[in-house]
């Protein structure tokens, strides 16, 4: 099964501190494991843009709109046996420490869309 980990940037969690924060070692037992498929930090959301088509007009706007001091800072996409492997991977993300962890499981094409 294949997993979206989002990195959530949490005003509300310890400080993050760079040198303390364990991600070679995390990114490397992942690897062996064989389990951590792709993954990066993303920059702030001042830096983001927000695209929509309406009609033929693609419009551009600054950033994401939300209402929350929480975004999204990171991302890893690893494949997995089940939710609990998933939740077991998660919790050892250095990330989980200094904000939170969103997984969501993919959704294969060959499943198409119907819910």
């Amino acid at each position: 099964m294949e997993f979206m980990m989002f990195v959530v940037h949490d005003p509300d969690a310890e400080p993050y501190v760079a040198e303390e924060d364990g991600m070679a070692d995390w990114d490397a037992e992942m690897t062996r494991r064989g389990i951590s498929i792709a993954g990066d930090r993303l920059r702030p959301p001042e830096f983001a843009k927000t695209v929509r088509v309406r009609g033929d007009e693609a419009l551009v706007t600054d950033g994401p709109f939300t209402e929350s001091k929480e975004w999204i800072a990171g991302f890893d996409v690893i494949e997995v046996r089940d939710l609990d492997e998933a939740i077991e991977v998660a919790a050892k993300h250095p990330m989980a420490r200094f904000g939170r962890i969103e997984l969501r499981r993919a959704w294969p094409l060959s499943e198409g869309f119907e819910r």
